[in-house]
């Protein structure tokens, strides 16, 4: 595997970046690389305070930075020689397997959306988030913010990329899809919810168990949780301000630590030709090295091209 941290994105880069890298490296194997884009001689000053294999780690020089608050499609077309940039570039010419960054998250939408671009079929690429469940296991969460208003043909397509995702990623053989409504009925919830549902009891390839409320979310009633991602966000918002109000009494349980987002490290564009995971910009070194290996575990698992294929399938079944 060869993944692709951005070395310059995030709040404290490039300091939290690349200790999270020589955290990360040391879960790789012999044949992995960690490939770092960014300032070269930044990189290298940082990096002599660590010690890691240097065999496994290779540095492609970027030489301009997307600020956290530029102007994601002016900076990402502006910016040719950026970190992101050149991250997307290495990715869509296949010179990388995984490209993460916790940079400006608008930046790294518009390159997954201009760059890799979606997969054939697809019509809205998800941001995909994840919920911690008792047994220690993890439910997708899609979508969490990249789609805030979304028609009913988009949540199945949202079901069945979740789906493929929890199968390969996850190792769920037959994942259980549920739709976020206010009830359980067939007839709750908003004109598009109740639309959505018919959908999909039609798809005979997605195990849909029907309508899940909010209390499920964190159960193991649906492996997959399909919303738009204007609820999905406030879920995940909510989830992690949960798990800073309990820090702040000195509140420590397994379960509830998992809603930290260090746990997961970020949020994997789904949907697209090219496996990319979107940090936070607040990351800390565990949040990185968490956020390059759930890259690691994408590309390990061959995901994006697992989903290419099934959107292709469903084209030529249509012609």
């Amino acid at each position: 595997m060869r993944i692709a941290l951005d070395a310059m994105g995030g709040d404290f880069a490039p300091k939290t970046c690349l200790e999270g890298a020589t955290l990360a490296i040391r879960e790789f194997s012999q044949d992995d690389r960690l490939v770092l884009v960014g300032q070269q001689e930044t990189i290298k000053e940082h990096l002599a305070h660590y010690e890691f294999p240097e065999s496994m780690i290779e540095i492609v020089h970027a030489e301009e930075v997307i600020g956290m608050h530029e102007h994601p499609t002016k900076a990402f077309s502006q910016k040719k020689h950026s970190s992101i940039g050149i991250g997307f570039h290495l990715l869509k010419e296949e010179k990388i397997d995984a490209f993460c960054s916790a940079g400006n998250t608008g930046a790294m939408s518009v390159g997954a959306m201009f760059s890799v671009k979606p997969c054939e079929g697809v019509i809205r690429p998800a941001l995909a988030g994840f919920a911690p469940r008792e047994d220690g296991s993890y439910g997708v969460l899609i979508d969490v913010g990249a789609n805030a208003d979304v028609k009913p043909e988009i949540l199945v397509q949202f079901g069945e990329i979740g789906s493929l995702y929890a199968q390969h990623v996850f190792g769920i053989d037959r994942p259980k899809v549920g739709l976020i409504n206010l009830g359980e009925e067939e007839q709750k919830g908003t004109v598009v919810t109740q639309a959505a549902y018919q959908l999909f009891k039609e798809q005979d390839h997605i195990h849909f168990i029907g309508n899940i409320e909010g209390r499920d979310i964190f159960r193991n009633k649906a492996d997959v949780m399909v919303c738009n991602g204007y609820v999905g966000n406030v879920v995940l918002k909510l989830a992690e301000s949960v798990y800073d109000l309990l820090k702040s009494r000195d509140y420590h349980d397994p379960f509830f630590d998992n809603l930290n987002y260090e746990a997961i490290g970020g949020s994997p564009i789904l949907g697209i030709n090219g496996n990319v995971v979107i940090g936070h910009g607040s990351s800390s070194a565990l949040a990185i090295k968490n956020m390059i290996m759930q890259a690691f575990n994408m590309a390990k698992s061959d995901i994006y091209h697992k989903i290419r294929a099934a959107f292709q399938d469903q084209l030529s079944d249509k012609e």
